[in-house]
C-alpha cells in the first residue's frame, strides 16, 4: 500500500506481508507466470489474504490501456497476448484449493473483443479443473461491446462484478476513458443477459459529494445491483488523484445501512474493504439473502 503526502489514521494501517502462506503463495504465482490484482495495485490487504491463501488473479496481463486516476496498475501498450494464461490460472486455483476464485483483468482497448475471449476461456478452464468451484469475475467494460459482454456471461460466471469506481462528476480526473452511463448499462445487460448476480464497487473519500454517494447507490440499486463494496480511497502516487478525506468507519457503516434500504442484496462497506476482499462470504451471504442460490447456478451451467 502506497499513500503520500497525508499520515494515515489508526483505522487504516495494517501489518506488512511476510508470513509463510504469503511467501509460498508469492512463489506459486511467480513459477506459474501469473499476474494478482493484490500485487499490482498495491492492496493494503495483501498480508492478510495471501496468508489465509487466497488471491485475486489479474489476466491480460500486467500492462493496462487506460490511465485512471486511482490505479497503480501500469499503464502503456501490451505486446502481446498470452493464450496459456487460462490454463495456468486455473492449476493455481487448483493448488490453492480454492472454493471460491476471483479472476479480473487490465483493460485491453486494443483488442477487437476487450480479452473476452481470454476470460470466457479462464472460466471455462477453472470450472473444469475444480468443478465444485464458484467464479467470480470482475470485468472491464469491454468499451460497450455488448457482445463481447455476452461471451463473458454464456461462460458461466456465477458472479460478475464491474465497479463503478466514483460519481460521475469524478470520472474525467478518476476514469478519463471510460463512460459512467456505459458501466451501469454493461451491469443492467449482464443481470438480464444470464440471470447472473451482479455486483460492484465505489471508492470514497477522492472528492465526492454525500448526495452523489447517495445517487450511485441508488443508481447500482436500480439496475439489478446486488452486492457492493464501499472502501477508502488511497492514492498509489503523487502522480495520481490525491486523498481529498479519510471516511471514518462510522461513515462507512451508516452507508452500509442506506445502501441495504435501496435493495442491495449484500454490502460490504469500510476502510479496507476493496473489490474482492472477503469475496468468498460475500458470495454466501447473497445466498442467505435469498438471491440467486450459487449451487443452482453451478448445477445449471
Amino acid at each position: 500500500m502506497v499513500q503520500t503526502g497525508r499520515r494515515l489514521p489508526d483505522w487504516l494501517k495494517v501489518k506488512a506481508p511476510g508470513s509463510a502462506n504469503y511467501l509460498e503463495l508469492k512463489r506459486l504465482i511467480a513459477g506459474l507466470r501469473l499476474h494478482t490484482v493484490c500485487e499490482s495495485a498495491h492492496c493494503p490487504n495483501i498480508g492478510e489474504c495471501w496468508n489465509s491463501r487466497t488471491a485475486t488473479f489479474m489476466i491480460l496481463g500486467d500492462v493496462c490501456t487506460r490511465s485512471c486516476g486511482f490505479c497503480a496498475v501500469k499503464t502503456g501498450k501490451p505486446l502481446y497476448l498470452d493464450e496459456g494464461e487460462p490454463e495456468r490460472v486455473a492449476e493455481a486455483i487448483a493448488q490453492l484449493d480454492l472454493r471460491h476464485a476471483v479472476i479480473t483483468s487490465v483493460n485491453r482497448d486494443e483488442l477487437p473483443d476487450g480479452g473476452a475471449r481470454i476470460f470466457a476461456r479462464t472460466i471455462a478452464a477453472v470450472k473444469e479443473r475444480c468443478p465444485d468451484i464458484t467464479v467470480e469475475v470482475l470485468i472491464p467494460d469491454f468499451k460497450g461491446n455488448w457482445e463481447a459482454l455476452a461471451e463473458v456471461v454464456v461462460a458461466g460466471p456465477h458472479i460478475l462484478n464491474h465497479n463503478i469506481e466514483t460519481a460521475p462528476r469524478l470520472y474525467p480526473q478518476m476514469r478519463p476513458q471510460a463512460k459512467y452511463s456505459r458501466s451501469l448499462e454493461l451491469l443492467d445487460r449482464a443481470c438480464r443477459l444470464g440471470e447472473v448476480p451482479t455486483k460492484s464497487g465505489m471508492m470514497l473519500g477522492a472528492g465526492e459529494r454525500e448526495e452523489e454517494i447517495a445517487r450511485t447507490i441508488a443508481d447500482l440499486a436500480g439496475v439489478g445491483c446486488q452486492i457492493l463494496t464501499l472502501g477508502q480511497y488511497l492514492s498509489p502516487s503523487q502522480d495520481h488523484v490525491p486523498v481529498d478525506r479519510f471516511v471514518h468507519p462510522e461513515e462507512f457503516a451508516r452507508w452500509r445501512t442506506y445502501a441495504l434500504a435501496q435493495g442491495l442484496a449484500h454490502v460490504e462497506s469500510g476502510p479496507l474493504v476493496r473489490s474482492s476482499y472477503h469475496a468468498e462470504l460475500q458470495a454466501g451471504a447473497l445466498q442467505g439473502a435469498g438471491a440467486v442460490h450459487l449451487s443452482q447456478l453451478q448445477a445449471v451451467r
